[in-house]
């Protein structure tokens, strides 16, 4: 595997792992109607693919990356993923304090990568 592709799978795998995550833990908000017991059952099934890109994305991102690395990319991820899925799916525009609670985990995150 050349060392761009080693660098670049790792995080785009973690992701495609956060969209499968974000929809199995908040897509359900948009249907309240729902009985539980099904959205606990769909979340599991969402989730499992999830599981199929997080693994490989941790366990091949290990070569390049250590692990607090890995998971402050993977809290990056989260965030940005979340900050496109509240606005677009959910309705809920984000406002200046969640702004400003995300930068500073990127800020955390951040701090992480130095040497």
């Amino acid at each position: 595997m050349s060392p761009l592709l080693e660098r670049t799978l790792p995080i785009l795998l973690l992701l495609g792992s956060n969209v499968f995550m974000t929809f199995a833990w908040y897509g359900h908000l948009k249907y309240r109607t729902s009985p539980i017991v099904v959205v606990i059952f769909a979340s599991w099934g969402i989730a499992f693919f999830e599981y199929c890109l997080q693994v490989p994305a941790n366990r091949w991102g290990s070569a390049v990356y250590s692990a607090p690395q890995l998971k402050g990319m993977q809290e990056l991820i989260t965030l940005l993923v979340f900050a496109v899925f509240s606005t677009t799916y959910l309705g809920q525009s984000l406002k200046w304090n969640h702004w400003a609670g995300f930068a500073l985990i990127a800020a955390a995150a951040w701090l992480i990568f130095l040497e």
